[in-house]
């Protein structure tokens, strides 16, 4: 659970004396074998020397508004690690304001890892200040803030000390501003460029000649060639390389790319001229390849791709070939040579059968994830041979396998105790297969999406026995009631995320039911046409970790629904509101309360008027970093809100949909 600083702890009791008599470290070391942050914030409010312990041991924070960074930076003066990337509202004045403190003197923090992730307020300013005031500054990320250019990595490139730096899809960076951090960083040992369509080999080769330290890199999605590859080759160091979808490197580039480094992982997925004799050219030139991703880039698997598994078959642990055409020779084949597999990837792939699965999996017994999904030609015989010799299996993805039902899974559920994942999406499976999934206490993410033949009770067998679940998606299987959700959350009480969408027998009796799971951060409520305003009272008063919540087309949720989650669910993040019978008073105080919302949906709000949402948007343009609107309102807002919102950094989707009831 995300805090948003020191809390009250400073108001909490005495606390013993035995207690109180305690060093800060022992203290400390109680404090960390405490997991659930509930009990933590007990333990500080019941002793102010725990209180004391925690501030002066804290070493990760993830504040959730900007009003509460200077409080956080102040409290815990021991942070290595500081996550604002859900921190509403955040721009450069007030990450500045934060990391000096206030008072104009900076505060030497001694911050190593700063994450930044979608924060599309930060520019060179905020940036320019994160480096000046950390000055032990190791790692930033600053993925998805699609703004950010070179000027923002000219500032970052004044941190001499940094080592790794993600910037996926950092869309105004060029080799210009690859080559200032490169020149400024050279001890960079993993950094990540992906989707920055704009460096090209020129960056690259300088970055290879610059920091000679990288271990990994990720250049997937560039329009890089081989030359990259060729520049890449010459770090000793290199260890990890991701070229997803870069669509202008071939068997050559991989070729150059093997001469010099010991590569442990590769990934080629979707790079559409890499073939099999490529990838053995590369398996050639090395010896301790632990990780391969080919995924829906070879044409076809070759003998020599698969004879070349041999040389790396003891290292070798991750294997995927998805979207591949695969037969029964060639899994066999690579059964024979890779037997210490710890995950497979074959989904999508066509020519998968029951007899390949075998041949592959009887020398595999170390397999933890085998992902299957849409090979459709998979019968409960596939799971059979799973059940018998991949009893350690963590993860099954067995999505749209239509021949798999319960006789299958009895295997599954009475052979593998230590499953923890499995997706049976759009599977043909029953209550009984889910009585014999229950059977799997571990089990922590269950997906059932568009399985109409289960019913309440199934779910009354998952609740008695599946504890420690934290993930269920019950997409679409409309057999649902209000009764099964009870038994569900009778014995599933640490459910996080939960999925309801289009299950159109619940109502507000089944959202009461819901309202027991206090860590619940992710609801679907899509398309749940019998609930109101109550039950959605019920949610924000029970769930106050929610974070987010789609109530798309729930067309009697109104304005007592959006007061309610005013009031209590102030970590709100994402609302999907499109279609709900509110009007502007409720939309304009519930964006002007939820001071961490970010990303907002509100389609065809036919109760809203032109001024309604104007006086909603202007309430809150500051914090939002996404929204999706009716097309038809981009003429007849006001020209400066909408320049504000594009100011403040907020990306507006506009979509013209037509106005049908889905009952």
């Amino acid at each position: 659970m995300s805090h948003d600083g020191p809390g009250d702890s400073a108001g909490g009791g005495g606390g013993g004396a035995g207690v109180d008599a305690l060093s800060l470290d022992l203290l400390a070391h109680a404090l960390a074998g405490v997991r659930d942050p509930r009990d933590r914030k007990s333990c500080r409010l019941a002793s102010r020397a725990f209180a004391r312990a925690e501030a002066a041991s804290r070493r990760a924070a993830r504040p959730l508004r900007r009003e509460a960074l200077p409080r956080v930076l102040r409290a815990f003066p021991a942070l290595a690690a500081l996550d604002l990337s859900a921190c509403a509202g955040l721009d450069d004045a007030s990450l500045a304001a934060a990391l000096l403190g206030g008072g104009g003197a900076e505060l030497g923090l001694g911050l190593r890892r700063v994450r930044l992730a979608r924060a599309s307020g930060v520019g060179w300013r905020g940036l320019e200040a994160l480096v000046a005031a950390c000055p032990r500054l190791e790692a930033v990320d600053l993925s998805h803030c699609v703004a950010a250019g070179d000027r923002e990595m000219a500032a970052l490139a004044a941190a001499a000390g940094l080592r790794e730096l993600v910037m996926d899809k950092c869309l105004g960076v060029t080799d210009v501003g690859l080559a200032k951090v490169a020149v400024g960083c050279p001890g960079l040992e993993r950094l990540s460029v992906k989707w920055c369509r704009e460096i090209s080999d020129i960056g690259i080769e300088l970055l290879a000649k610059k920091c000679p330290d990288l271990r990994s890199v990720d250049i997937s999605y560039l329009k890089v060639s081989n030359e990259s590859l060729r520049s890449l080759s010459t770090l000793e160091n290199l260890e990890e390389i991701s070229m997803v979808g870069c669509l202008f490197i071939d068997d050559d580039g991989l070729q150059m790319l093997g001469a010099g480094n010991s590569l442990q992982s590769i990934d080629v997925s979707r790079c559409h001229h890499v073939t099999s004799q490529g990838l053995a050219l590369l398996i050639d030139s090395q010896r301790v390849i632990r990780k391969i991703n080919a995924g829906h880039s070879l044409h076809e698997i070759e003998t020599c791709f698969l004879s070349k598994l041999s040389t790396i078959g003891e290292t070798l642990t991750v294997l995927r070939l998805d979207g591949l055409e695969i037969f029964a020779s060639n899994l066999q084949a690579i059964g024979d040579s890779c037997k210490n597999l710890v995950e497979i990837g074959l989904s999508k792939c066509n020519g998968v059968t029951d007899d390949g699965i075998t041949s592959l999996i009887v020398n595999c017994g170390y397999l933890r994830t085998i992902d299957v999904t849409c090979c459709h030609l998979l019968t409960n015989d596939a799971l059979a041979a799973i059940a018998k010799n991949c009893r350690m299996v963590e993860c099954l993805r067995l999505e749209s396998c239509p021949f798999i039902n319960e006789k299958g899974l009895e295997r599954i559920g009475t052979l593998c105790s230590n499953l923890k994942e499995i997706d049976l999406t759009d599977c043909r499976i029953n209550d009984e297969a889910l009585q014999h999934l229950a059977s799997c206490s571990e089990l922590q993410i269950l997906k059932l999406g568009l399985c109409t033949g289960i019913s309440d009770k199934g779910l009354v067998y998952i609740g008695s026995n599946c504890g420690k679940l934290l993930e269920l998606d019950l997409y679409r299987c409309s057999a649902i009631t209000d009764e099964g959700l009870a038994a569900l959350v009778r014995g599933c009480k640490k459910i996080r995320m939960l999925n309801l969408c289009y299950c159109t027998q619940i109502t507000d009796a089944g959202l009461k039911h819901l309202s027991t799971l206090e860590e619940l951060t992710n609801l679907e409520l899509r398309c749940l046409v019998r609930i109101t305003g109550i039950g959605i009272t019920s949610i924000a008063v029970g769930c106050p970790s929610l974070i987010e919540l789609d109530l798309k087309r729930c067309y009697s949720v109104d304005d007592a629904g959006l007061w309610a989650l005013s009031r209590y669910s102030q970590n709100l993040r994402q609302l999907t509101i499109s279609y709900c019978q509110v009007t502007g008073l409720g939309l304009c105080h519930l964006l002007g309360s939820l001071r961490c919302l970010q990303d907002v949906k509100m389609v065809h709000l036919s109760w809203v008027s032109i001024e309604g949402f104007e006086m909603a948007l202007r309430a809150s343009c500051r914090r939002l970093k996404k929204l999706k609107l009716l097309g038809g309102l981009r003429s007849v807002l006001s020209p400066e809100l909408l320049q504000m919102l594009q100011a403040c950094g907020c990306r507006v989707r506009w979509v013209d949909k037509p106005l049908l009831y889905k009952g």
